[in-house]
């Protein structure tokens, strides 16, 4: 009887074996993707600590003149900005969410893995925007929580406050993606006989 000839083992690429930056860069791995969300959040926070020292610089004293009241107000934006938007909110959602839900949950991977590679470039995009006042049209002084008569044209001229609007937009739209990708993943890919409140 002859010998049946074994078939050539055909190699499977997997989108988790991309090494050095372009495999970072183009990853859909959802470990890899928390990563990069510490990462970013790490870097914001070096940041936005970089902003809290200048506030604090200028009130370490009474009558103290380090910083203008504008200049003042736009640190203070800035600061409560950054550490909201682009500390806390990666921290919980981009780290802990991607890294932890789709283990706990017995998920190889989160429902949609673009989708949330993609939350991550427009949230890494948001934070880019927000700060590109430092560089065009100068830093908006509305208070992180934007009140209305502070963020018109009157009171916050020039381009500052819409940068930072559209930085907000942006970091609003991934986290939605985010959010929605977590639900289906919950939803849709729990391990079997994993209950809701299991």
């Amino acid at each position: 009887m002859a010998a049946q000839p074994k078939p050539l083992p055909v190699h499977q690429p997997s989108y988790l074996e991309g090494g050095g930056i372009v495999g970072w860069l183009t990853t859909i791995d959802h470990k890899r993707v928390a990563v990069m969300y510490l990462a970013s959040a790490l870097f914001f926070m070096a940041f936005g600590g970089l902003e809290a020292m200048a506030i604090r610089v200028q009130l370490w004293t009474p009558d103290n003149h380090a910083l203008s009241a504008a200049t003042y107000n736009a640190f203070f934006t800035m600061h409560g900005t950054t550490m909201i938007f682009l500390v806390v909110m990666p921290l919980l959602l981009g780290f802990l969410g991607n890294f932890l839900i789709p283990l706990q949950i017995g998920a190889r991977d989160v429902a949609f893995p673009r989708l949330n590679a993609l939350s991550f470039w427009l949230a890494l995009i948001a934070g880019i925007l927000l700060h590109l006042g430092w560089i065009r049209g100068g830093l908006p002084d509305a208070g992180w929580f934007g009140y209305a008569n502070l963020t018109e044209r009157y009171f916050t001229p020039g381009l500052a406050i819409d940068w930072w609007v559209v930085g907000l937009l942006v970091s609003g739209i991934s986290t939605v993606l985010t959010g929605l990708n977590f639900l289906t993943t919950i939803i849709a890919m729990r391990a079997p006989g994993m209950t809701y409140m299991r």
